[in-house]
Formats: C-alpha cells, sequence, structure tokens
C-alpha cells in the first residue's frame, strides 16, 4: 500500500469513526508552534499518562517527560534516538533493527512484544511494531514505577506513554526538508487548523529513506498521521488520532564476538545475505474518543483504539556459536508472515467531591480488548551436511539459499476485561495521597496448527498501589509509592501448559523540586523492585520454559530539566541500577541482567539567544554514558566451567547541535551524532548478535513555516 492509498484509507476510517485522545483542544497551550522549534521548554507541570489532576511536583511517584523542545534539541527522529537521555533506561534487543525495545529500571517486557508502551493511554505494543517516528509525538512520558493499578499487564519498573499531536484551533503550517551522511534525505510535513468553527484537523507525514554505516543496509519509511477534533456541543467533543506506517529493512543482527572479545569484526560487517532484501512492517493505529461533561465537577470518557499490523519477508540470521575454527558461522534463513489485530474499548467516569477535609477527584473505568495474534515462520536449519555458513573475518556473498520450511504457524487470541479505579486526594496544603486497583480477568488461548495442540489459561489479578506526597515548602516535595503488577507469559511448556503470570512489587522513595518560576525541575528516587515466575529454560526438556525465574532490581535514578539561565536550558539524568537474578534453573543466581548497566547518565546542554547580525542562533550538545554491561544472559554451567563473562564495553557518545533563524519563519539546522566516532555496542541477545552503535552521521535541515 502507498502513501496515496494510506491518505484514503486512513480519511475513510476517520469518517467512519475510528478512534481517541485523552486531552481536549481547548487544553493546548497557547504557545505551542508546528514544525521543529528553538525557543520551548525542556519542563512540564504535567502527565496524561498518570491520569490525574495532581502536578507532577505534588504526584507520588517519579515521573520523566521529554518535552517536544527536548526531542527537537536533540535532533530526535526516532523513539530511539531519546531513551540515552531518561534516567533508568537501557537498551534491549532491537529485533535486528525492527523495533524498539528498552528496560526501565532494569525490568524488560515481553521477549516477543518488547517493551510496556502506551499510546495516548492505550497499550500499543501488542504485536509486532515499526520503530516510532516522532514526527507525530507532542511528548513522551516516562512512567516509573508500576503501573499495573491503571494500564493491567506491564513491568514494575515503569511504562512508557507517547502522547500524540492534536489539532490547534488556529491556522499553521511547517515544511522540513533533510539531507546527510549515508545518503539520508527526509521531508516531513505538520499542518493543523480550523476547518470551521466546531471542527479542527491535524496532518503529519514523513518520507525518509536512509542509509546506513553498516554494508548492504537501507530503510524507507512512510509516516502519515492524520488527527481531527470536533466540538459537537456545549461540554462534548470527539478526537480522532490516526498513524499509518511503512517501515522497510533487512533484519540486521549486528555482529559478533569471538571468544568474549568484540572488534576483531569491523562495525560495518553485515552477516546476512543481502538476497534476502527487505522485512515489511506495516503499522495502522487509530484512535476515537469522546469526552461530554456531565456537570461542574464529573466528566466521561467512551474511548476506542484499533491496530493492525503485519510483519513479512526474508532473513538471514547467525547461529549462537562460532564453529571451531572461530571464523566460521552457520546460519539460519528464515520467512515471516505475521499479522496482528488488536481492538481495545475503555469507559471512565471521573469526578471530584469533597468528603471531611479531604478533597478527592475519583476516576472510575472498565477497559476490555481483544488481540489476535498469527505467526507463520518458516525456518531451514542447515547443518554440516548441507551448509549455509560465512567466513566472518572474509565474508563471501551472493551463496545459493536454500529454502526454509514450516517451522511456526500458530494462532494466539486474547481477551481481557478489567475494572480499575484511583483517587487523587488533597488532604490540606501539604498532603496528597495516590490510591489505586485494577482487577482484570485475562482469558488466552493458543492453537498450534502444526501439532493441533491448544493451551488456554485464564488468570486473574488485582493490581493495587499506594503513594503519597508530603509538600514540605512551595518548591520541595517528599513521596514515597508502593505496588504491584502482573503480566500473563505467552507460550506453553514441554506438556502444553500454560504458564504462571508473571508478578511483581515495587517500593519507591524519592524527593522533587520544582522552580518558583516553574520552568524547572529535578527528581531523586531509590526503588527496590521484585518480579516472579519469570520464564526460564526447562533444564528437562531442552527448547522449552517453565515460569521459575526470580529477578530483582534495585538502584537510584535522578533527573532535572528546565532553564538554568536566561539563554540555557540542560536535560540531564543519572542512574544507578543493581538488577539480578534470584532464583532459575538455568541462569547462574547473583548474575545481573541481560543489556543493564550499573551506571548510565547523559546530559543535553543548549544556548539560545542572539548573535550581533547574525540574529537569532542556538548552539549546544549532549553526551550519553553506558557503563559496561552483560551481552548475553550467564548460565549456571557456564561459571561452573570457569568461563569467562560476555560484557559490551563502556562507552560515551557526544553529539552537537547547531540552528540559525534566517527570518521569523526560515531556520536552518545541524545535528551531527557520535562527534568522535566512537565505536561502541548499544546492545546485544547472545554473542553472535550484538548492535554496533552508529557511526558518526551528520545532516542538516531547511525547516520553514508556511
Amino acid at each position: 500500500m502507498n502513501i496515496t492509498q494510506y491518505s484514503i484509507t486512513s480519511a475513510l476510517l476517520a469518517l467512519a469513526g475510528a478512534p481517541l485522545h485523552a486531552q481536549t483542544a481547548d487544553a493546548v497551550p497557547a504557545i505551542e508552534v508546528v514544525g521543529r522549534n528553538s525557543a520551548g521548554s525542556y519542563h512540564t507541570s504535567e502527565a496524561a499518562g498518570a491520569k490525574s489532576g495532581l502536578a507532577l511536583r505534588e504526584l507520588p511517584m517519579a515521573v520523566r517527560v521529554m518535552s517536544r523542545q527536548s526531542i527537537d534539541d536533540l535532533g530526535a527522529l526516532r523513539l530511539d534516538d531519546v531513551l540515552d537521555f531518561a534516567g533508568g533506561v537501557s537498551r534491549q534487543n532491537s529485533f535486528g533493527g525492527l523495533w524498539d525495545n528498552i528496560a526501565i529500571r532494569g525490568l524488560a517486557g515481553d521477549m516477543n512484544n518488547g517493551m510496556a508502551l502506551l499510546r495516548n493511554g492505550f497499550s500499543s505494543n501488542r504485536g509486532f511494531n515499526a520503530p516510532r517516528d516522532t514526527a507525530n509525538i507532542e511528548r513522551i512520558e516516562f512512567l516509573k514505577g508500576p503501573a499495573a493499578a491503571l494500564y493491567g499487564a506491564s513491568e514494575p519498573g515503569g511504562t512508557i506513554n507517547i502522547v500524540t499531536k492534536q489539532p490547534l484551533w488556529r491556522a499553521a503550517h511547517a515544511l522540513e526538508a533533510y539531507g546527510g551522511t549515508d545518503q539520508f534525505r527526509r521531508v516531513a510535513l505538520d499542518s493543523t487548523g480550523p476547518l470551521g468553527s466546531t471542527l479542527a484537523y491535524r496532518l503529519n507525514a514523513a518520507l525518509e529513506h536512509r542509509g546506513s554505516f553498516r554494508d548492504f543496509i537501507s530503510t524507507e519509511r512512510q509516516l502519515l498521521a492524520p488527527a481531527l477534533s470536533w466540538r459537537i456541543g456545549d461540554g462534548t467533543q470527539l478526537h480522532y488520532r490516526g498513524e499509518i506506517v511503512h517501515h522497510s529493512a533487512p533484519m540486521d543482527r549486528g555482529v559478533l564476538a569471538i571468544g568474549a572479545s568484540l572488534g576483531a569484526v569491523p562495525r560495518e560487517r553485515f552477516l546476512g545475505e543481502p538476497a534476502d532484501g527487505d522485512i515489511e512492517v506495516r503499522n495502522q493505529d487509530h484512535q476515537l474518543e469522546l469526552l461530554h461533561e456531565l456537570n461542574a465537577g464529573w466528566s466521561a470518557r467512551l474511548a476506542f483504539a484499533g491496530k493492525h499490523g503485519t510483519m513479512r519477508g526474508f532473513s538471514t540470521e547467525a547461529q549462537p556459536a562460532l564453529q571451531a575454527d572461530q571464523r566460521t558461522m552457520q546460519r539460519q534463513r528464515r520467512y515471516r508472515d505475521y499479522r496482528s489485530d488488536d481492538a481495545a474499548l475503555q469507559a471512565e467516569l471521573n469526578g471530584q467531591f469533597v468528603t471531611g477535609p479531604l478533597q478527592h477527584e475519583l476516576l472510575a473505568g472498565v477497559e476490555a480488548y481483544r488481540f489476535d495474534f498469527d505467526q507463520r515462520m518458516l525456518r531451514a536449519n542447515p547443518n554440516g551436511a548441507v551448509p549455509y555458513a560465512i567466513d566472518v573475518l572474509a565474508p563471501v556473498y551472493g551463496q545459493p539459499q536454500p529454502v526454509p520450511l514450516p517451522n511456526t504457524d500458530t494462532q494466539e487470541d486474547q481477551e481481557n476485561r478489567a475494572f480499575y479505579l484511583q483517587d487523587s486526594v488533597r488532604w490540606g496544603e501539604r498532603w496528597r495521597l495516590l490510591a489505586g486497583l485494577r482487577v482484570d480477568r485475562f482469558e488466552q488461548s493458543m492453537f498450534n496448527r502444526r501439532s493441533g495442540a491448544v493451551t488456554r489459561q485464564s488468570p486473574h489479578s488485582a493490581s493495587p498501589r499506594l503513594g503519597i506526597s508530603y509538600l514540605l515548602s512551595p518548591q520541595w516535595t517528599l513521596f514515597a509509592n508502593g505496588g504491584r503488577s502482573f503480566r500473563p507469559n505467552a507460550g506453553a511448556d514441554a506438556q502444553s501448559r500454560s504458564f504462571a503470570p508473571e508478578r511483581g512489587r515495587a517500593a519507591e522513595l524519592g524527593a522533587k523540586w520544582e522552580a518558583l518560576s516553574r520552568d524547572s525541575g529535578a527528581t531523586l528516587a531509590v526503588y527496590d523492585i521484585r518480579k516472579t515466575n519469570a520464564l526460564t529454560a526447562d533444564p528437562a526438556n531442552p527448547g522449552f520454559s517453565i515460569a521459575a525465574g526470580e529477578v530483582r532490581s534495585r538502584g537510584l535514578d535522578a533527573d532535572f530539566t528546565g532553564r538554568i539561565a536566561q539563554h540555557w536550558r540542560a536535560n540531564a539524568s543519572l542512574s544507578h541500577i543493581d538488577a539480578e537474578v534470584r532464583a532459575d534453573n538455568t541462569l547462574a543466581a547473583g548474575s545481573r541482567l541481560l543489556n543493564v548497566p550499573r551506571l548510565n547518565g547523559s546530559l543535553l546542554l543548549m544556548y539560545e539567544g542572539f548573535s550581533g547580525t547574525l540574529g537569532r542562533a542556538s548552539l549546544g550538545g549532549g553526551i550519553s554514558y553506558s557503563a559496561s554491561r552483560p551481552g548475553e544472559a550467564r548460565t549456571a554451567a557456564q561459571v561452573k566451567a570457569g568461563l569467562p563473562e560476555f560484557s559490551l564495553p563502556a562507552y560515551t557518545v557526544a553529539r552537537l547541535t547547531a540552528a540559525w533563524h534566517i527570518s521569523p519563519r526560515l531556520r536552518l539546522s545541524l545535528d551531527i551524532d557520535n562527534l568522535f566516532d566512537r565505536n561502541y555496542y548499544a546492545s546485544s541477545w547472545q554473542r553472535t548478535w550484538v548492535s554496533p552503535g552508529a557511526a558518526r552521521s551528520v545532516s542538516v535541515g531547511l525547516q520553514t513555516r508556511l
């Protein structure tokens, strides 16, 4: 489907009534502008994902918001580009560069779906999703700690909520064009305005071609994101938010280590087969939201989200280990044909009332969703008799490719019904209380078309959360919270029995500071998280899993955002994470969790001002640091045999950004990533799947407001 077909499909779905947003058009700040900006704020005072009227300074939980200005100053075109600048975040397996995946506070999500991700308050990570583009993102909210009391199945370390751009009730238009190294080309459109006295629109679109420092790798991307807001009558509004993405790129599992050492295989070397072509990922996401004010203190919300996604294509992927000569790598050839459909419905009632000295903001909601996931994989697994190997030190491409045979053919169906309550309480001038509870009834069935086996499970869960804040002064807040989480484990064990769901519990203690001017703020938090029933290998049945693992993460993270002087703004983070295996059948107890460094930090610093005859200009840069971290899960057998641990080395990466406002409507930008061209490794799944960090890249952009 081309971009024109996308436009027609999206328009029809909008007219038919497809999807939603959590904020009204009247709530848009008057200073909001379209296109890339240079004079906004890093600091925000609210987070839509918290679903509370309490300001961020008063919320008894750590929340990190990456504003649109932060995204622009980083020159971030993907969600992945901002992750190093949010405290407590560590990169995880990116599925060959075809999805986003991180761990928050050391705990990653489902290995088949990735991190816990929301889009305007709806789950957005079920199924396979292309890397998120930032063209239609207004801000990114990192909700740290357990969010299951509001959103159900999730990780106790945290959840990300992406807030998309909404229509403005004034005309504004921006067009951007970029070019750079590795044949990088991109154009983007941001257009908004009223279509009458009661209807407003917004349209974000982007077309991109991106080469790579990696051999044989290039990416094509098209994004179309329409949005509509309709003021139906007094106190009643209808919002539509759409997003249609086509992402095309080869699956790239990266480089490998020889023994426990990296570097012998250069970072640009591709170990797949160019003849495989691209993996095609297509996503359509439509949200519709109806808001109605019942009276002065109460309102109702009804919202629907529909998602459809596909992933298709061939890939050649390295096996887990080199052969004895330490240079020959056997490979598999795979064909994936994945399809997912996801429909969710939310209904909420929100109101305020007073009981004695307590002022309540009550949220009561119900949610239901159905998710269908069809996975079909063909796989060729050659051996010594039928080789499909590559010399990693002197690769030769173009050898005959084996024909993959049926390997996986499953149909998974999930249904969930939930009820949740949240009470945000103000007790006098200094005390704030946040209490929540969600009850989920989950049903899952898995049909294996090859074997005929059917696996079913129906776990139930109650997820409570309680937090308290004390406003020590107009600037300082102390807070504490605790909560529980759960996440169903998909699949089946060797006896075709379903797994017990993962269950987590977390406690957090911290302090917040906000300037009296409300243009800067900071958060410091310490936490302790435990999770049980993590899937682990079944020692009695190789190739199968059992739910018996236990992990723990504890640490500290600190964030600062805002202005530090009239012309200076800063975005800083620092985190220490001690995440380890506590019990497991295969992994070594006490071993650290995959890809999680003990220490990471970042700093983004920008100067914005006037410079003589040049007019308004900005100059700044960022630096991010990650300590060494495990590059593969360490087994008890490896420890017993005395084998060296495989780790990814520490790295520090710098970036530079500059902009010149040629006129009030024309802006020229320069972005240099990996300024000193450091050779580093961003993440790993095993020794033969190591993702090298991007080499230095330079891009120049021209942004105009029409």
